[in-house]
């Protein structure tokens, strides 16, 4: 038992009884009523002993579906009874700590799911195999979709100072509430790592470049969550709405849903909301509102409009590939000309379009988006008199995924071996995947505690050594059958779009 701000909380063993799991802890006051569309607001401590046992309800999003035709269904969202409930502001911590004073590396973690869905309570986030390692795990629960990120002129005009990013602002409360308790759990509170995969790593993302977050952690994981555009009409996370878009969007939502104010909007019922926006059919998600977000997260990354600090990120070998939405090979030229100007016959020519095959042509385009924001934001952490106060590792993820669906290293597979819980998973994984998953939350372990991913394997060999990658140094480490440090090689195409993102970014405005 521990007591935080509060109360007292009560907690369980986890499997491994060395490890101790609270589930359930409110962190703020519930969203409902008033609260909706506002800023996590202070809750009133409890009387007696909260017991911790269980999950809070997930946030209000899209039911569950069985469906084996659906890899995620299949993977991890087994669970079509899962409590949900707009009270959703609780968190979760696994902790190894016999003391309060043993000052033990923190780990916070944000989900993925597009801002759209996703929770928890998914199997394979269980953070007792870190913990295992000497770390405190926590994993915060945030509100999604219209729920977490709705933006209406009364919102503003009610709260200027929060007007937006309702699920931002719930990560930030969650990871503040763990700053000023996590020691009753025997965590250090100036040694904090935030991290998070696809949705999660943008959350991390927009937390790093938040002006509000001075000091508020001391390292920082994105785990196939960093994009920038790459060529025309081709689909890129919606980060750069700005508020007076995203008002506009809410006025429109308000219409749709028949209320005529924001009184009426907070006194419709929670399910009767969620469902109306689902068939509202929109995407909700991180508004540049001048406050949490004072800018693209990603283009303050790469301009050094962020806390300097460690961070690991990377992606698996397969996902995010982009090429140009082009129909015809006039189409792609013309692109070619828009965006690069008097460049375009470069492009045309990596691209091979002399053969006149529009497909050839189109498949020698092709990189992976993913990979393009990630070394031009190593080329600008090398170039911003920085590198060594915020050192970037960055990894590729492709081992051989087992299954009938043969899967290969889809979005999010990288999860089960991060937090070591391929045991949870339906695969046939062998041996191999599990000493790969023991090397890679090795890694991660490392990384939190220090900022640096190296040490030791648990059998006392040392693992690969994994350098920052840097313009100096273009490493990577490769999670194939094994971890093994690789040289980045970007291909003629990828560097080229790099090199013109540069070159643009220094023109001078005319």
């Amino acid at each position: 038992m521990v007591t935080v701000e509060h109360g007292q909380v009560q907690g369980l063993p986890a499997a491994d009884p060395r490890i101790t799991s609270f589930k359930g802890i409110p962190f703020a006051a519930p969203p409902v009523g008033e609260n909706r569309w506002r800023a996590p607001q202070p809750m009133s401590s409890w009387n007696g002993i909260l017991n911790a046992f269980d999950y809070a309800p997930i946030s209000m999003q899209a039911q569950t579906v069985i469906d084996d035709n659906n890899i995620y269904t299949r993977e991890w969202a087994v669970d079509p009874d899962l409590p949900m409930n707009e009270d959703c502001l609780y968190l979760n911590v696994w902790t190894p700590a016999k003391r309060t004073d043993e000052k033990l590396p923190v780990f916070v973690w944000y989900f993925g799911g597009g801002l759209q869905v996703g929770n928890t309570a998914e199997m394979e986030f269980d953070g007792e195999r870190i913990a295992r390692r000497g770390i405190v795990v926590v994993t915060i629960n945030y509100r999604l979709n219209a729920f977490g990120f709705l933006c209406h002129p009364e919102i503003s005009n009610e709260s200027p100072h929060a007007p937006a990013n309702f699920g931002h602002l719930d990560q930030q409360a969650g990871t503040q509430w763990v700053q000023r308790n996590i020691a009753a759990f025997g965590g250090d509170p100036d040694q904090i790592t935030i991290g998070g995969q696809s949705a999660g790593g943008g959350s991390v993302l927009s937390q790093m470049t938040s002006p509000q977050n001075k000091g508020l952690f001391q390292r920082a994981v994105i785990m196939s969550g960093i994009a920038t555009e790459l060529y025309p009409k081709v689909h890129v996370p919606a980060v750069r709405t700005t508020l007076q878009e995203a008002e506009q969007k809410g006025v429109e939502f308000f219409r749709f849903l028949g209320v005529s104010s924001l009184h009426e909007a907070r006194q419709l019922d929670a399910d009767y909301l969620r469902d109306k926006a689902l068939e509202y059919r929109s995407f909700w998600g991180t508004v540049i509102d001048g406050q949490f977000c004072a800018g693209d997260p990603f283009t303050r990354f790469v301009q050094h409009e962020r806390e300097s600090i460690p961070v690991m990120l990377g992606h698996t070998s397969s996902e995010f590939w982009t090429r140009p939405a082009a129909a015809t090979m006039e189409e792609l030229k013309q692109m070619a000309v828009e965006l690069f100007g008097e460049d375009a016959p470069v492009f045309l020519e990596l691209c091979e379009t002399g053969n006149g095959e529009l497909e050839h042509a189109l498949q020698q385009a092709s990189v992976r988006m993913i990979q393009h924001a990630i070394l031009l934001a190593i080329r600008a952490n090398s170039n911003s008199g920085h590198p060594s106060e915020s050192p970037l590792y960055y990894y590729n993820f492709d081992a051989e995924i087992p299954g009938w669906d043969q899967p290969g290293t889809f979005h999010s597979v990288d999860l089960w071996f991060f937090f070591e819980t391929l045991a949870k998973c339906w695969r046939p994984f062998t041996g191999k995947h599990y000493d790969l998953a023991r090397q890679m939350c090795n890694y991660l372990s490392n990384f939190i505690a220090t900022g640096d991913p190296n040490g030791s394997d648990s059998t006392g060999k040392p693992m690969p050594h994994w350098v920052p990658c840097s313009t100096e140094q273009p490493y990577l480490m490769e999670f194939g059958d094994q971890a093994q440090l690789q040289q980045v090689e970007p291909g003629p195409v990828l560097a080229f779009l790099i090199e013109q993102y540069f070159k643009q970014q220094n023109a001078p405005v005319v």
